[in-house]
């Protein structure tokens, strides 16, 4: 007989959950439930990261830089250097790769993505017209280079290769393009980050030997798909495919129901969870809190787990999510940098933030209120205003004009305003 179809409708004995308590089970497996600890140390910040089991860089640093954010939201106000030792440093103990897209991971979860390595080089090495085919060359160059020199930035490669020519990678020269192969095939690391610039290294020369052993295949996306489970306490197939860009479904489903019959998971549907006016099915880790309130007020990068796949924003939160930074000014609904406003267990709002270092002001660009927000809201995001400036070493708050929220915030605050820029 065929296998039953994953999108049938619900059988009997399936538990539904409210789509309150799924909100709430999904804030708390991603550390919302948890009170901000009056310091914040090194043992918080591997706590929190080992509960979102990836973090997501991105070089935006309009408010502050994206990997920052996260940690904020979830702990408070914390020293960014300390992070920084964490994640930086020579032998520290995460690296980066391309998780959810690029992002730090522990050092000893490198063999789980062996797979997603060889699959780069395999595709990129079949292309007759692409770079590894037409710079080989330069491969093999970089890759000597590092053999006899150990770690190095990109500026330190010293090569009339480098000068060659310049492509459309961003304005990287051919070494950069290079070490970024690398990088992707699993041949290189990164060793470290001097400010924001990264230093390559040969995979062997910075990652264990035992983070090295390749993991087959099938044995990683089981253990990606149980990680992102437990990270997301309750999620459908397509939200555990994307905490880790899984592009094989039929992978992720086999995973799905080998870790249902072993009892890690289980199968549930959420009320208000469907496709195609079905319900969708949806899985609860077996291990996921389920809290009877959340009482956390944060503000979100557009790269926070909780809202960083789109399709799940809006079935946990009724929240649309757009970043807008590649959209014309003119055609922006909400701002440059809009950040989503968490009150307890809702996406109560947006606000467009930015740090006017040669001011020292945070300037809120928009304000925008979203469905359901509670009469006091206004207040808990002034408070957590006010705790961001002081994390950021800005002395005061100015409000712009546009935005449903930005008046009342504004009043709130007892803050300037500022005309829109831009």
């Amino acid at each position: 007989m065929p296998a039953p179809s994953p999108f049938a409708a619900p059988a009997r004995g399936v538990p539904v959950l409210r789509a309150a308590e799924a909100r709430r089970i999904a804030l708390a497996a991603q550390g919302f439930a948890r009170a901000r600890p009056a310091a914040v140390g090194t043992r918080a910040l591997h706590g929190a990261l080992g509960r979102m089991a990836t973090l997501q860089i991105d070089s935006v640093n309009v408010f502050a830089r994206s990997h920052y954010l996260p940690l904020f939201s979830r702990l408070g106000a914390y020293d960014t250097a300390q992070l920084d030792r964490l994640l930086f440093r020579r032998g520290a103990p995460y690296t980066e790769f391309w998780a959810h897209v690029a992002s730090f991971i522990p050092v000893r979860d490198w063999g789980l993505f062996a797979f997603r390595m060889a699959e780069h080089r395999a595709r990129r090495a079949a292309d007759p017209d692409g770079f590894v085919q037409r710079h080989a060359d330069v491969l093999a160059w970089v890759t000597a280079e590092l053999a006899e020199r150990g770690p190095l930035r990109p500026a330190q490669f010293d090569h009339d290769l480098r000068r060659a020519r310049r492509g459309p990678w961003w304005d990287w020269d051919v070494v950069k393009a290079a070490l970024e192969h690398l990088w992707w095939f699993g041949d290189v690391a990164i060793a470290e980050r001097r400010g924001f610039e990264r230093t390559y290294a040969l995979a062997e020369q910075v990652i264990p030997d035992a983070a090295r052993v390749e993991i087959p295949r099938a044995d990683a996306v089981r253990e990606l798909v149980r990680r992102a489970a437990r990270a997301y306490g309750v999620a459908t197939a397509s939200d555990l495919a994307d905490y880790w860009r899984l592009r094989d479904r039929p992978a992720v489903l086999a995973a799905l129901g080998e870790l249902t019959d072993a009892g890690e998971l289980e199968r549930v549907h959420v009320d208000g969870w469907v496709s195609a006016g079905r319900p969708l099915p949806a899985w609860r880790h077996r291990d996921a809190a389920r809290p009877r309130r959340i009482e956390r007020t944060a503000i979100l990068t557009p790269f926070d787990p909780v809202v960083w796949f789109r399709d799940r924003a809006a079935r946990l939160f009724a929240f649309d999510y757009r970043i807008e930074i590649y959209t014309p000014a003119s055609q922006r609904r909400f701002g440059y940098y809009s950040l989503p406003v968490l009150v307890d267990d809702d996406v109560v709002g947006r606000v467009d933030l930015k740090a006017d270092r040669a001011t020292s002001r945070l300037l809120v660009q928009s304000a925008w209120w979203e469905h359901g927000r509670p009469p006091h809201a206004a207040e808990r995001l002034a408070d957590e205003l006010r705790l961001a400036a002081r994390w950021q070493g800005l002395e005061s708050i100015s409000v712009g004009r546009w935005g449903d929220a930005a008046d009342e915030l504004a009043g709130v605050l007892g803050a300037p305003r500022h005309e829109r820029a831009g």
